[in-house]
Formats: structure tokens, sequence, C-alpha cells
């Protein structure tokens, strides 16, 4: 979506020299009523405007700290966005709604939603964001109501209270994100197909994602998410102790699979040691029996407790 945002081009001056203006237009209005109380003018006309124009004249000062931004409005009308930092005097008539552009964190609920093969999982986020389009997010979403401002008081909405906003509106959009990339992807190897990214082990990758998924939803508001990162990442409890027996089932084959192959490459070794250095002619009987026991022997939770044979081998 093309933005409107433009900056700020009317008219505005330096709050001191502005400053320095009012309290010299109070001190000739001053001087004018005095002069014709004295008999001096034969009307105190303009030290009366001169008062009303000093009562008006303090409604345009403005202030803005670094990385803040007033979206200036004259009289309903977009006028563009005033950036400048400092203290400043603008159009008394002009409306003025100020917001912040700093990075903000936001750390929502986890949630919990299904993986793409249908798992319950507990998953969350934290983000880093900042208003990025100033026209977009005040005039492009409906931030005034969200903010609490009742129609025609908006202007009286405090930047806290606006930046709320905003925040609530992320919240909402990050939690439609999180869902649609967490059901794009299983919860880890167990599930998944060969080689085939999981929200376990995909890191950066997953994160890219749920960014680029992230400032998709948002572009039409003028927000954008400077990082996204998963922070939490669990089964749901009412599969969480079956999914944890299956992963010490899983670790427990694994750790078989080892044992088993360095059994038989140990088992291998023996018997290649026994033929080349000519200790013992065994038959194909007498080694099936010594692979047995020496399996049993190295395949064992427990030590395998030996028997001696004290007679003949055959």
């Amino acid at each position: 979506m093309e933005t409107k945002e433009f900056e700020f081009k009317g008219f505005a001056m330096n709050g001191f020299i502005a400053l320095f203006i009012e309290l010299a237009i109070i001190a000739l209005s001053i001087w004018g009523i005095v002069a014709f109380a004295l008999g001096a003018f034969s009307t105190p006309f303009l030290s009366i405007i001169g008062l009303l124009l000093a009562c008006i004249w303090p409604i345009g000062f403005r202030k803005l700290e670094p990385n803040e931004a007033m979206v200036m409005l004259f009289f309903g009308k977009y006028k563009g966005t005033f950036t400048k930092t400092g203290f400043h005097w603008v159009n008394p008539f002009m409306t003025s709604k100020k917001v912040s552009l700093r990075a903000r964190n936001l750390n929502p609920d986890n949630i919990k939603v299904n993986d793409k093969t249908g798992n319950p999982i507990m998953i969350g986020q934290i983000l880093v964001w900042k208003l990025k389009d100033t026209y977009k997010a005040m005039f492009e979403i409906d931030s005034q109501t969200m903010a609490g401002g009742a129609a025609g008081s908006t202007a009286t909405v405090s930047v806290s209270n606006r930046m709320k906003a905003f925040e609530s509106f992320i919240k909402v959009q990050s939690d439609a994100a999180l869902r649609e990339v967490a059901g794009m992807y299983a919860y880890d190897e167990n599930e998944a197909e060969k080689d085939e990214l999981t929200l376990r082990a995909g890191g950066k990758e997953i994160n890219d994602v749920l960014l680029a998924k992230l400032n998709e939803r948002l572009a039409m508001s003028g927000l954008e998410v400077l990082e996204a990162r998963i922070n939490y990442l669990a089964y749901s409890p009412e599969i969480a102790a079956v999914m944890l027996r299956r992963q010490q089932a899983a670790a427990i084959i694994s750790a078989r699979e080892k044992i088993v192959e360095g059994a038989v490459s140990m088992v291998k070794m023996a018997l290649d040691k026994l033929k080349d250095e000519g200790v013992v002619e065994l038959d194909e009987e007498r080694k099936a029996s010594m692979v047995s026991n020496l399996m049993v022997v190295l395949c064992a939770d427990e030590s395998a407790q030996p028997v001696v044979n004290t007679g003949s081998l055959y």
C-alpha cells in the first residue's frame, strides 16, 4: 500500500523566538492600555487585539524529543508529519497528534496451536517493533478508538495510550502470524520427513519466516517488526507426558543401535586377532558360541556373571 506521509511544510519558527514575540506583544498591549487610560490614545482597539493574540499565541508552542513525531492536521486535513527535535512554534490552529518512533519490545502470552502434523503445542514469541509510517498508523487503522479517544476529543489521547493501541493491534496480528507459521512445520524431526525444517531445529530460518509474515500483515498499519524470535516451544500439557516417553524410547533405541554396532565391531576384532595370531583354532560351532557369549557381555545392561569351564573345551 502506497504511503501518503510527507514532511510538514507549513510555517514553523524557533520556540524561543516565538516566546520573545509573545512577551513583546503582551508588553506593548499593556503599554497601549495604560497610554489610553492616560489619554494618549483615543481607542484601545489595538491593545485589545494584542491581548487576544497573546492568549491564542501559546497554543502554537510544540516540543519534540529525539525519535518523536507529530502528525499535523488543519481542521481535519493532513498537513504532514513534524519531526524536528526541539522547541518550536507553529500555527495555533493546527492540531497535532504526537507519536513515538522509538523501538519497543513486545512479549505476548504463549498460545496453543497445532503444528503441521496436528499435534497441539505451546509456542511463544518476542518482538521488537517500531512505528514506520505515521500516516498509515494514524489514519489507515482505527488507532484513535483503540486508544480510548471519543469522537471530537481524539486530540486529548495521550502518547502512551496511542502507542498501547498500536501494541494491541500488533498483538492480534502477531498471534495470527504465529499460528500460520506454526502450522507450516512439524514440531521436531520425529514427526517430519527427512531433511525437512522443523520448529525445534529451524532456528534462524523459522524466525525469518515469522518476521516476513508479521511485516506482511502489518504493512497496512505503518508498523514494522524489526526482530521476531520464538522464545518458547513445548508440547501441550495433555500430550507432553506421552511425547516425553516417545522421546525416551527413541533415545534408548538410538543408544542400543550404537551399543550393538560397537559390540559387533569388537567381536569381529577378537575373532580376527585369535585367528591371525594362532592362539586357538575354533570351528564354526565354537565361533558361534563365542560370538553369542561376547554379545551378551557387551550388550547387557548389567555386568555379566562368568561361568568358568575347568573341563575340556569340547
